[in-house]
């Protein structure tokens, strides 16, 4: 039986893109999108998710009564989609110990760096490529990792090297660690976990 994933997003929707190209040229076939949720409801990731005929959900974090009642929206929308399985996909908001505790090795991230490198708090988007050039390391990549309460603290699933560049920019390398890692083992991963029966 195939897994239910649920994607949550905050922004573009780039690596939700790459999932769903994957599940339809074949790289996920053990696991299917079956909700993408924003807590931004300007995300374009809801378009692409509608686009693909994928349902989509938000939970506006704005409007809610802090973290726990943010929280227990989520948790009431995944339930209802019956969900089994859940990829942070450029997903901005921390989740509590109390959330991530309920799906213990259900919910895996892809981080843009080697963790454990450039990684954990205030570490997210641009400013880990922004770290990894100014320390002047020689390769990057991306990491797909368990999520816990620990932010980029969970067990390691997956992780992709990339080169720097000689005139590598933030946003350039951005884009080639998301190309050449980020879009490439995030699906594998997904795969490989929906594979596996969860505890």
């Amino acid at each position: 039986m195939l897994k239910r994933i649920a994607v949550l997003v905050s922004g573009g929707g780039t690596n939700l893109q790459a999932l769903i190209d994957a599940q339809k040229s074949g790289i996920i076939t053990s696991g299917a999108i079956t909700l993408v949720v924003s807590n931004n409801p300007d995300a374009y990731a809801l378009e692409r998710a509608k686009n693909a005929g994928i349902d989509t959900a938000v939970v506006n974090k704005k409007e809610c009564i802090g973290q726990a009642d943010f929280e227990e929206k989520l948790i009431d929308v995944l339930e209802k989609n019956e969900t089994d399985f859940i990829v942070l996909a450029g997903f901005m908001c921390i989740l509590s110990e109390n959330f991530t505790s309920k799906y213990s090795d259900r919910i895996i991230n892809v981080h843009p760096s080697l963790i454990p490198s450039f990684c954990g708090k205030g570490f997210y988007g641009l400013h880990v490529h922004e770290a990894a050039l100014s320390y002047g390391v020689k390769v990057t990549g991306a990491t797909v990792h368990f999520v816990n309460e620990i932010p980029d603290g969970g067990k390691i699933i997956m992780q992709k090297a990339v080169y720097i560049q000689d005139g590598d920019t933030p946003e350039i390398l951005q884009r080639r660690v998301m190309e050449e890692a980020e879009w490439i083992i995030l699906p594998q991963a997904v795969e490989k976990i929906c594979k596996e029966s969860f505890k």
